[in-house]
């Protein structure tokens, strides 16, 4: 497969001196532009699965008439915690 180029990006030269001061060792801001992209393409992946997840869970709801209080969910969650916590 053929590689493509992303279109240039005009920022301020604030911006840049910014991203220089906190490029790693031998990373160039090619590699840091790459990857901030990809970071965020995953971190809008993530929200869209969880958005998703959310919508699925409110209609299963809405249909079965079985809803947990917010009191429920958070101790279901602090077990999760508590045991993940007694694993580590």
């Amino acid at each position: 497969m053929k590689s493509a180029t992303i279109p240039p990006l005009r920022v301020t030269p604030d911006l840049r001196a910014d991203v220089e001061s906190v490029l790693k060792d031998g990373e160039t801001l090619s590699n840091f532009v790459e990857a901030s992209l990809k970071s965020q393409i995953q971190q809008r992946k993530t929200q869209q699965e969880f958005i998703a997840r959310g919508m699925a869970s409110r209609e299963n709801a809405k249909k079965t008439g079985v809803y947990f209080s917010k009191e429920e969910v958070l101790g279901s969650l602090q077990n999760i915690l508590d045991n993940a916590k007694k694993k580590a």
